[in-house]
């Protein structure tokens, strides 16, 4: 990861810095916002036997994808 990212997991927000990863358990709510000013750089893992797309429900969504 480059940059700083805040990232609420079940309602608990933390910064993550680079070279620290966190883990998200399956079902747990998340979201992941840059508080900075230069791009933020991640990379995702999924796990588990089904790693599609269709598998997310959005809640929340100021982007407009669904």
């Amino acid at each position: 990861m480059r940059g700083t990212a805040e990232i609420m997991i079940d309602g608990e927000t933390r910064l993550l810095h680079e070279n620290e990863s966190v883990y998200i358990p399956q079902g747990v709510v998340h979201r992941l916002t840059n508080p900075g000013k230069i791009a933020l750089e991640l990379i995702e893992v999924q796990t588990g036997s089904y790693l599609e797309e269709d598998d997310i429900i959005r809640l929340d969504d100021e982007f407009g994808r669904t």
